[in-house]
């Protein structure tokens, strides 16, 4: 039933359809890599991002600390009572936050 120009005819057909099958097979594999390397991209920037927040959370823990303590309603801290004890006291916190400031653009992270 089937004649030989339709063979040949159907012969190409199959040979195309082969042809389309792998360049969506390779087109799905470019847009996979490509969204791998958007993936990819995304997650150094957030990598980047918690990098930064980490060094501002260590910095100011510490600060927030001596600050907590400070700002209880004791009466028997001996440094209340001091002339100099509060700018003595922001002195230690400012020297304490650039050490680690120093300590941390020694070691490259920030």
């Amino acid at each position: 039933m089937v004649g030989d120009p339709t063979k040949l005819f159907l012969r190409d057909l199959y040979d195309h359809t082969i042809q389309i099958i792998d360049m969506v097979e390779t087109y799905r594999d470019i847009i996979g890599s490509m969204h791998d390397t958007f993936l990819s991209s995304t997650g150094n920037r957030m990598n980047e991002v918690m990098k930064v927040l980490t060094m501002i959370g260590t910095i100011f823990i510490p600060l927030t600390f001596i600050a907590g303590i400070y700002g209880m309603n004791f009466e028997n801290m001996p440094e209340l009572k001091w002339t100099w004890g509060y700018f003595a006291l922001l002195g230690v916190m400012a020297a304490l936050g650039l050490t680690m400031l120093a300590i941390f653009k020694k070691r490259k992270w920030l």
